[in-house]
């Protein structure tokens, strides 16, 4: 019943963006509606972000809406990084900001570009990415968005400090955090203390970089979150293990295990329990057989859960296509009926012209005009009948082209003598009515002149 509760309540709320979508007329809040919906399930679940993302790509898609179609793609590429699957998260994002560019949306490409740019970063082309992370933060200070210029720099200051730029590193960081202070903006809050408590370590400042990470593991008590929690006690652990001090490091690496523990983040142990394994190999074999087992515990889950979501993936994928297909069925076959109309409404055009210059009284009309006009007609009724036959006749052949082509030769072969035959007729009137019509004009021209030689 729970878990029927939680659905109803997630597609109410899917269901409420979509109006707020439709009713808000400015494209950076319709943005801002997204990100703000996708925020906390992209982290938590990215399964349900993925579908709640892809509907919102179909709504964007029936309503034209380039600004929304953009930002769908972006989210999904950010899901699909987070399943590891870094070609089809290439994949949206490449799509999204192109699509982005197109609209010429600053803000839109601002976003769209971040989300690539983490593709490059989880590549290690670190080049291509500080490129792509400093023109969004460029985007985002013409535009004072100071939330996207808050993304870039934490980014920024990772990837320095993971090639040992440590200045640049610092200064991105310290950017991040001052930003972060100042719009009371917590969610990434953790991973820039971190990041500064790394950058210090590297420096050498001990005190500052001990500092750093008591205030990410604090942050993360704060926000109620395991996996915060984990992660900064996994950083402290890491750095007091790199200074060789490995009964800090062995304290906070069990308590990084602990923070996680039967919670649906206890991957988060894989880290701290291969530290503690590396430390237990060679002095105390009861202890490295239990981390061992953790680390390993961990890693199963791992591929055990990823396993489930990729089985979540392709089932979804699979109804999302027969989805899309059956749409573009109902798009071909709405368009097929229009294009019967039109074939219709050509024909009957056309033979109207014909029958006006055949029963008029009034002119003599040129033999070639009736000739081209009933080519004219030909043509679109074999057009017409092939819209009206051309489903039954795939149903036949079995979407055969050779058999396709017999058939709508022996379509033609049916109408060309038909055509001749009306050709004829039609000729033959027209002589006929020409005749009268001059016999008539004759006539009267005599009348005239004997009236006038009276």
């Amino acid at each position: 019943m729970a878990g029927v509760q939680t659905v109803c309540s997630q597609k109410t709320s899917l269901d409420s963006l979509i109006q707020k979508l439709a009713a808000e007329k400015n494209e950076a809040k319709r943005i801002d509606l997204i990100n703000v919906f996708t925020a906390n399930t992209a982290e938590i679940d990215p399964v349900s972000d993925l579908q709640n993302n892809q509907k919102i790509l179909q709504y964007a898609q029936n309503k034209n809406d380039k600004i929304i179609e953009a930002i769908a793609l972006s989210n999904i590429a950010y899901d699909y990084r987070a399943f590891g699957n870094t070609e089809k998260s290439f994949k949206y994002n490449l799509d999204a900001v192109s699509l982005a560019t197109a609209t010429g949306n600053e803000k839109l490409i601002a976003n769209t570009t971040l989300n690539l740019a983490h593709n490059y970063k989880d590549q290690a082309d670190y080049t291509k990415a500080i490129q792509m992370y400093k023109s969004v933060a460029d985007i985002a200070a013409k535009l004072n968005d100071e939330l996207v210029q808050n993304w870039a720099f934490n980014s920024l200051g990772e990837i320095y400090m993971q090639i040992n730029k440590l200045d640049s590193a610092l200064m991105y960081s310290q950017r991040a955090y001052e930003l972060s202070i100042r719009l009371n903006y917590h969610d990434n809050l953790s991973f820039i203390l971190q990041h500064l408590g790394a950058t210090q370590g590297k420096m050498g400042n001990h005190s500052l970089a001990v500092g750093y990470f008591d205030m990410a593991i604090k942050q993360g008590y704060a926000m109620n979150s395991a996996r915060y929690i984990s992660e900064g006690y996994t950083a402290l652990a890491e750095y007091f293990h790199g200074t060789n001090q490995f009964d800090s490091g062995v304290l906070y690496a069990k308590k990084a295990i602990d923070a996680v523990k039967n919670t649906p983040f206890s991957n988060k142990s894989i880290k701290p329990a291969k530290l503690l394994l590396d430390i237990y190999e060679n002095t105390n074999s009861d202890s490295a057989i239990k981390y061992f087992k953790i680390y390993k515990a961990a890693n199963d889950s791992v591929f055990n859960a990823k396993t489930i979501q990729q089985t979540q993936i392709m089932t979804f994928e699979s109804e999302i296509k027969q989805q899309e297909l059956y749409a573009e069925k109902q798009i071909d076959e709405q368009q097929r009926k229009q294009n019967v109309q039109y074939a219709l409404l050509a024909f009957g055009i056309i033979t109207f012209i014909i029958l006006f210059l055949l029963l008029s009284r009034s002119f003599i009309t040129n033999t070639k005009m009736i000739e081209f006009l009933g080519v004219i007609a030909l043509l679109i009724v074999f057009e017409f009948l092939n819209l009206l036959l051309h489903p039954f006749l795939e149903r036949v052949t079995h979407h055969s082209p050779v058999l396709m082509l017999l058939a709508l030769v022996c379509i033609a072969a049916l109408l060309v003598p038909l055509h001749h035959k009306v050709e004829k007729w039609a000729t033959a009137k027209l002589v006929e009515k020409n005749k009268k019509i001059r016999l008539a004009a004759a006539k009267k021209t005599i009348e005239q002149l004997e009236n006038n030689s009276n």
